[in-house]
């Protein structure tokens, strides 16, 4: 089965100048896949793009992997604080 996580991270980390910094939080829910991603600030606007072009490639992407696994995938690229904000308390 396709690792939509990895395929992800194997599309930005070459885009990013700091890729050790990618960070992608997956949460399935029967078929459904949503990929929180999330770069160093600098890198944003690279993985983003002018107009958003480069992140809508990267949803184009990744849906046609999550097709050919049979998924319905989303990812939302969130800054910094989002990621935080969403992130399960630690205990």
């Amino acid at each position: 089965m396709i690792e939509l996580k990895e395929v992800l991270k194997e599309i930005v980390s070459p885009i990013v100048s700091q890729p050790e910094k990618v960070i992608i939080i997956e949460e399935v829910s029967g078929r459904d896949v949503l990929l929180k991603l999330n770069v160093a600030p600098e890198d944003m606007g690279k993985v983003i793009g002018r107009h958003g072009k480069i992140a809508k490639a990267i949803r184009t992407v990744m849906k046609a992997a999550a097709t050919a696994a049979n998924l319905h995938v989303r990812v939302d690229i969130l800054d910094y604080d989002e990621l935080n904000e969403n992130a399960p308390e630690e205990e």
